[in-house]
């Protein structure tokens, strides 16, 4: 892995192209304190879940546009609730008109309401072992979601956690663009070498910055390519 750009000199070139530091800060993601993300009840949570899930390779607005159906027909998302349908009724879900058409994620709603029952269950709330990971191993939280979870790998488990407030630096083209670039990764986006060296960077730049992954993650992308955030 390469020496690291300094910090200083990212924020330079993404104020550069944007027009000065205040137009970068207004570009800026917000996080949640930990506090506030354990007040997520374990439906909010599988419910923002299953819309990313849905959202993933698929036009956002229509999943937003149909989204108060799927609160309606999967029971506000309660996860017991859900865990209590039958292979039949999934499936008559999974061929409604009214919802999206789609057997695999439909099929990871129930799947994904047994990992958040059962992680709840074994962490006092699933918000609370949401909040309560480190920042500074963001990417064992990925894992975690893409091990036990239902198609909840590549970026749509991070889009998850960054759409709920958790700080997590995102894997955008761009970032992805820069870090090649760069030479700090110089393995594959999804293997464990280039997860930690992803990590291990994001971690020096935060220490260095005192800002979030998540504005790190946003600050590096406003400085290259087409700025895909």
């Amino acid at each position: 892995m390469a020496k690291l750009e300094k910090f200083a000199d990212i924020l330079s070139r993404a104020c550069e192209r944007k027009g000065g530091l205040e137009a970068v800060e207004a570009l800026l993601p917000d996080t949640l304190s930990a506090q506030e993300i354990t007040q997520y009840s374990d439906a909010e949570l599988l419910s923002v879940m299953s819309k990313r899930v849905f959202q993933s390779g698929f036009v956002w607005k229509v999943v937003e546009h149909k989204w108060p159906a799927y609160e309606k027909a999967f029971f506000d998302f309660e996860p017991h609730k859900v865990l209590m349908l039958s292979p039949e009724q999934i499936q008559q879900r999974a061929t409604d008109a009214t919802l999206i058409r789609h057997q695999k994620k439909t099929q990871a709603i129930v799947d994904n309401a047994y990992m958040v029952q059962t992680l709840s269950a074994k962490h006092n709330g699933f918000a609370k072992l949401i909040a309560d990971w480190p920042v500074n191993d963001i990417i064992g939280l990925w894992q975690l979601l893409k091990k036990q979870g239902a198609r909840l790998g590549g970026n749509t488990g991070p889009y998850f956690l960054r759409t709920i407030g958790k700080d997590t630096f995102l894997l955008s083209q761009d970032v992805q663009a820069y870090l090649k670039a760069h030479k700090v990764v110089d393995a594959g986006f999804t293997s464990k070498t280039g997860l930690n060296q992803t990590q291990a960077a994001f971690n020096h730049w935060q220490q260095e910055s005192g800002l979030t992954l998540a504005e790190i993650s946003r600050i590096i992308s406003l400085g290259v390519g087409d700025n895909r955030l």
